[in-house]
């Protein structure tokens, strides 16, 4: 049986849906959803993207914390969200540190777009990536979805993906 591809918008987590504070976040007392993320969100979910978190924690490969402590606070955003009528699909991140590990998992490579690509049937021609770091967008790209390069923090509702 066939059934239609979708589409998604995959966001990079510190510096798109939180706020990027030059440090590791996995503590709920250092959780801030970043402006517009909400709204922005809601209206892509409107839209008909689904809605997915690519992100690199490689404070988890530092023993830093630990990935139960990065899946809460996961879980928080998505509770949070949750609260605006958003659903975050899935979150997807590498657990590892350059200094500790090589993988293929770390963006700038694209296996977890890869996995979700494939996990949700996604139309990567009609997806978007949207990061602040130019290894967001080198990952997009490999991917084959389009990418929107934004400053750290930026209200999301300034976003426009008609252009494309």
């Amino acid at each position: 049986m066939y059934s239609e591809k979708k589409k998604a918008i995959f966001l990079d987590r510190d510096g798109v849906l939180i706020n990027e504070r030059g440090d590791y976040t996995w503590l709920l007392e250092d959780l801030k959803i970043n402006p517009g993320v909400p709204e922005a969100l809601l209206n892509f979910s409107k839209e008909g993207y689904l809605l997915i978190v690519i992100s690199n924690q490689g404070g988890i490969g530092k023993n830093l914390y630990t990935k139960q402590e990065a899946d809460y606070l996961h879980l928080h955003i998505s509770r949070s969200l949750g609260m605006s009528g958003i659903e975050i699909a899935e979150y997807y991140y590498c657990p590892h540190h350059p200094t500790t590990s090589n993988c293929i998992c770390r963006k700038p490579d694209s296996l977890l777009l890869e996995k979700a690509i494939a996990r949700f049937n996604i139309d990567p021609e009609k997806s978007f990536f949207i990061g602040d770091t130019e290894r967001d967008i080198i990952a997009g790209r490999k991917a084959g979805v389009k990418t929107v390069l934004i400053e750290p923090n930026s209200d999301l509702r300034l976003i426009d993906l008609s252009g494309f």
